[in-house]
């Protein structure tokens, strides 16, 4: 993993090839972490992992952004959370009435309307972390580490460079409180 915060670096340098150098490093990872942040979303996501892991390591690897890359950790939370964002994105676009989002999608043997399921909303997801990050934005990061990034409670403490303990004790202020404002019943992640 030294050479993924050499490669880093480079690409801060402004290195050309440094960037196809980090991909094959970081893609299969990234995709994985893609492969099962999608997984948890609602049926019907027409977004793949490859064109979610694609989009963010454009966003991530733009040289007019010039990104500052400290550690391999750092260069995850920022996939994290650029993954965060193209969700949030499509969402968004999802909802708008020329994209269908006034329409509800229903199985054709349905008896029963379906009841909606706020936690599972994304944006939903995203409008109570925004607020949880202005009050607590490490407990926030731990939150998109974990469940954007898919990151157990050691790496994310490791990519934020606090103790285990102190992860797991974010992690549960972190649920309890989002739990909270998005008050269906149901808990964010399992407790690991």
């Amino acid at each position: 993993m030294k050479d993924v915060t050499q490669i880093l670096s480079a690409i801060e340098r402004g290195d050309p090839q440094a960037a196809e150098q980090l991909l094959p490093l970081v893609y299969d990872e990234l995709r994985r972490l893609a492969a099962q942040k999608l997984a948890q979303e609602q049926p019907g996501q027409t977004l793949q992992a490859t064109a979610l892991v694609h989009e963010a390591c454009l966003q991530l690897l733009d040289p007019d952004r010039g990104q500052d890359w400290n550690s391999r950790g750092h260069f995850f939370a920022a996939a994290a959370e650029a993954m965060r964002r193209i969700l949030v994105d499509n969402a968004r676009r999802k909802r708008r009435p020329k994209h269908g989002g006034d329409r509800k999608r229903m199985p054709l043997d349905a008896v029963v309307l379906p009841v909606e399921d706020r936690f599972h909303d994304l944006l939903a997801l995203d409008e109570a972390l925004t607020r949880f990050a202005g009050q607590e934005p490490l407990k926030a990061e731990v939150v998109k580490l974990r469940y954007f990034a898919g990151l157990s409670v050691e790496e994310a403490a490791a990519c934020l460079g606090i103790s285990p303990i102190t992860a797991k004790r974010y992690w549960a202020v972190a649920r309890a409180w989002l739990y909270d404002a998005l008050s269906d019943g149901e808990e964010l992640g399992s407790g690991k």
